[in-house]
């Protein structure tokens, strides 16, 4: 996946339909933090075995890669607004991570 593509068909769509002046950094943000919250949802109720399961079942596996979708696409979009690399912000931050955690 080209993330700085993705950023810029976001862009775009964004542009087409004028939510420019809604998507600040806070606001995508808060949709963010919504979306990953539906995604949440889908195993609110399941036991750790039904969770590992749930992708089996067509129409849950597909609720999980809408919600799954909508989380990339406002982190894309926040990372955009803020311009942020991703690319480079993961890389760092994997660094940064395995000096914390360093393994056995």
């Amino acid at each position: 996946m080209d993330l700085h593509h993705l950023q810029a068909q976001l862009r775009d769509f964004a542009a087409e339909r004028h939510w420019q002046p809604f998507h600040t950094p806070k606001n995508l943000a808060m949709a963010l933090m919504v979306e990953a919250a539906e995604l949440a949802e889908v195993f609110q109720w399941m036991t750790p075995e039904q969770s590992v399961a749930a992708s089996d079942d067509p129409a849950t596996r597909e609720r999980i890669a809408d919600e799954v979708a909508d989380v990339l696409m406002y982190l894309v979009q926040l990372a955009d607004h803020a311009g942020i690399d991703i690319e480079a912000a993961v890389a760092a931050k994997r660094l940064r991570n395995a000096r914390k955690h360093p393994a056995p």
